[in-house]
């Protein structure tokens, strides 16, 4: 039998789409500036401009929401991709520039979800175990970006801390490409 072929999304199938991305936008401004635990469905519902009712048919929890937030990320940041293309780098000093990369460019494109992620921590159990995840995700490309490279695997964990993003590009407006140098000359120190 064969599979049968899918066409192009439907008109009905892109407005869904496109109200969920209204509303996962609106929900990422609400967390970034409120907080996560302090926004609620009905606050999300009235800055998207649609009915508590489709939040809830097109995301079922707040934590689908927050997912739907990290992926949408994820996306922009091109993780995946830049992750695929550091690992085939084969010498040393281009991996480590590469790691360095991947890290400035995932705070460039999300560093307010980095923030968001870490004040929903404090969530339900089956936030937390989302979460626990999604953490467990980036600390498995991390290790695998620097695993032949001795030594550099617990400077490069320190180092991607939000904290130390917070510090120097937030706090005390060091550029992305500032941030990438320096990540990458510590880590070629410690190798």
């Amino acid at each position: 039998m064969a599979t049968p072929v899918k066409g192009p999304s439907s008109y009905r199938q892109q407005q869904a789409q496109l109200t969920k991305d209204r509303i996962a936008a609106a929900a990422r401004g609400l967390f970034a500036t409120q907080g996560y635990s302090a926004t609620s469905i009905e606050a999300i519902a009235a800055e998207a401009g649609v009915a508590v009712r489709t939040v809830y048919a097109a995301f079922g929890a707040k934590r689908e929401i927050l997912s739907a937030i990290c992926e949408k990320w994820l996306e922009d940041a091109r993780a995946r991709e830049l992750a695929q293309e550091a690992l085939s780098i084969q010498d040393t000093p281009g991996r480590l520039r590469a790691a360095a990369h991947w890290l400035r460019n995932l705070y460039e494109h999300g560093f307010d979800v980095v923030t968001i992620l870490d004040t929903a921590a404090d969530e339900d159990e089956e936030t937390r175990k989302m979460l626990r995840a999604k953490l467990a995700g980036r600390n498995h490309v991390m290790d695998a970006l620097v695993k032949d490279i001795p030594g550099v695997g617990p400077i490069y964990r320190a180092l991607a801390a939000p904290g130390v993003y917070q510090e120097l590009v937030i706090n005390n407006g060091w550029t992305g490409e500032q941030f990438e140098t320096w990540l990458e000359s510590v880590l070629r120190a410690g190798e």
